[in-house]
């Protein structure tokens, strides 16, 4: 018999953990940085979480602040409101030009 106010241990922890950083092109060779692992206490917006970045390392701010910066959060592109979450992959790029 299952019991209605059972409290699943996962979701305890579930908001914390960390989330996987990738840094990609030109942003990559500035901030000298392919990949990064970031502990998250509780999810946080894209843009929440460059603001963080920018934190802890105040010499990314002009490039992480970049209006052009695109990100895909597991492989999806998505907006700066996306809400990132532990466990997660986190790509930023720069536009890409060709000619």
């Amino acid at each position: 018999m299952a019991v209605g106010n059972a409290i699943n241990s996962n979701d305890a922890i579930s908001s914390a953990g960390k989330v996987e950083l990738l840094f990609f092109g030109q942003l990559k060779e500035r901030l000298k940085c392919s990949k990064l692992s970031l502990e998250i206490t509780q999810p946080l917006t894209i843009s929440e979480l460059k603001l963080r970045l920018v934190s802890q390392y105040p010499h990314w701010q002009p490039w992480l602040e970049e209006r052009e910066l695109f990100a895909a959060l597991n492989q999806t592109m998505s907006s700066s409101d996306e809400i990132v979450k532990a466990g997660d992959e986190l790509a930023f790029f720069p536009p890409v030009t060709g000619g």
